[in-house]
């Protein structure tokens, strides 16, 4: 008789198996293989079930502490009595188990994988290799390592542009944003037709956007030949307003005037990097980052100039996280009316008191808790180091300094007027002197005109305001109005014929 196991060709190629200590470990493998196959697709995982009580008629007969039922039982007479005991299985939620199943189905099934793959390289004829081939010392290319990194970071770069520096991404930024209004905001100015009339731009920050309407102020200086438009946005600061007006007036001669108000920015770096990626070219990285005071935030802001992309971080993230929100709320149709219908706040503070002796501050208890917060912030005493006062101080020349070139060789009059600086007036930390920030360069400069520093100082009261920064309605109104009344007033004698706006 043959012998089968030495004489009988395999069924790969034709080569005798051969009965050795390889192909047994091959068998034990394959074995070992159908087993774990046989778990993890026959058998039950933890978390599927619970295990089933045994169910006896005297109690003797049960395995080690299962869950049980012992009934006791009388000749001729009903069950007189039921017993359950046991130890009741853990409850574990569906979405547990589910992970469990997977869990364990994934582990077994990566072991039977390796089990396979060792099994199917143990039984394959031939020797068993004693190593792995040595790699080549020497490469027949040459390794370009700083070209193809050079090549990488340029494509990135290439990419980010495209993506982020022609405007693609701006029209799908959050419309609730701070960037995505401020990019919405300055391609509405920048699309607008021209009116004609004399127009003046009025920029700034939440407190400017609060206290002035533009709508009221057409009204009030339609009659002399002015329209009044406005740019300002809440967490705005001066080089925002600068990038900004270099959008909306490339040429620097579409308006009559354009009026900046003193304010001090408090919004947090990242925010203003974010706010003002949308309005940033290539070559503001180091003037935009020197505005900065301090180097991790200058990096940042340099990085954002260089790959926008990097300043946009939160808004792709939330787009990535909730896409079709954002597909619907870049869909809806942009109310133009929105915002020249605002009127305000009805909110006031009155009967909010403040004793600047002992620095207590008395609040009525309908106010909200931010409202209250901001009341506080407003009186809280300047900080006893002045680096950060003196750091805004100079960003504020530098930036007015700034526009006033750019528009030197322009019929456009600067004009600088002073912010509403609360409702406890000169207690404010806003009420830094109106001369400290341009003081110097108003009177060494005539193309500035300055109003007056005290003239919104009738403003300072509670019943104006419906926090500790922000006009109301009401105080909207007269700020507005004594607004307009100082810029016709200033404005009117110069020649129309050449402070027109620009049709093109």
């Amino acid at each position: 008789m043959d012998n089968f196991s030495t004489n009988r060709a395999s069924f790969c190629g034709g080569a005798p198996l051969a009965t050795s200590s390889r192909s047994r470990t091959a068998y034990i493998l394959l074995l070992l293989c159908v087993i774990c196959v046989a778990t993890c697709f026959g058998s039950p995982s933890p978390g599927r079930g619970v295990v089933q009580p045994i169910v006896t008629a005297n109690g003797t007969k049960s395995v080690k502490h299962p869950p049980s039922i012992t009934a006791t039982l009388e000749r001729q007479t009903l069950l007189a009595s039921v017993t359950v005991s046991g130890i009741s299985a853990p409850q574990v939620s569906p979405l547990d188990a589910l992970w469990q199943r997977r869990a364990v189905r994934w582990v077994l099934g990566v072991v039977v994988v390796a089990v396979l793959y060792v099994a199917i390289y143990l039984s394959a004829p031939g020797a068993i290799p004693k190593g792995f081939r040595a790699e080549p010392s020497t490469s027949p290319r040459q390794l370009h390592v700083a070209r193809n990194l050079l090549i990488g970071v340029a494509v990135f770069t290439c990419l980010d542009g495209v993506i982020f520096h022609t405007g693609l991404y701006a029209s799908i930024l959050a419309p609730a944003s701070y960037a995505g209004r401020m990019a919405m905001l300055t391609r509405a100015e920048k699309q607008r037709v021209s009116s004609g009339l004399k127009e003046v731009l009025v920029v700034g920050d939440s407190r400017i956007a609060e206290g002035f309407s533009a709508a009221a102020a057409d009204k009030l200086g339609s009659e002399a030949g002015f329209k009044f438009l406005s740019v300002a946005e809440a967490a705005s600061s001066i080089d925002i307003w600068y990038y900004a007006l270099r959008e909306v007036d490339p040429a620097a001669h579409r308006y009559t005037a354009i009026v900046f108000p003193m304010v001090m920015p408090t919004s947090k770096p990242a925010l203003r990097i974010s706010m003002a990626a949308p309005v940033l070219h290539y070559g503001d990285c180091f003037e935009f980052a020197s505005g900065f005071e301090q180097w991790p935030d200058r990096f940042r802001a340099f990085t954002g100039s260089i790959l926008r992309g990097s300043a946009y971080q939160a808004d792709i993230a939330s787009l990535l996280e909730h896409p079709f929100e954002r597909v619907r709320n870049v869909r809806l149709p942009e109310n133009k009316h929105e915002r020249a219908a605002y009127e305000g706040r009805d909110d006031d503070i009155v009967g909010t008191s403040y004793n600047p002796k002992t620095g207590q501050v008395t609040f009525p208890p309908r106010l909200t808790e931010f409202q209250r917060d901001t009341i506080r912030y407003s009186l809280r005493p300047p900080s006893e180091s002045e680096t950060r006062t003196q750091h805004l101080a100079k960003l504020q020349r530098h930036w007015i300094q700034r526009i006033l070139q750019r528009y030197s060789a322009s019929q456009t009059a600067i004009i600088l007027m002073p912010a509403p600086r609360g409702p406890f007036g000169g207690f404010s930390k806003l009420s830094m002197a109106y001369r400290t920030f341009f003081g110097t360069i108003a009177m060494n400069d005539k193309s500035v005109l300055m109003l007056p520093e005290h003239m919104f100082d009738f403003l300072e009261a509670p019943e104006y305001y419906f926090d500790g920064l922000h006009l109301n309605s009401k105080g909207r109104q007269k700020f507005t109005a004594r607004l307009v009344a100082e810029l016709v007033k200033r404005l009117q004698p110069i020649d129309s014929r050449h402070l027109a706006s620009d049709p093109n």
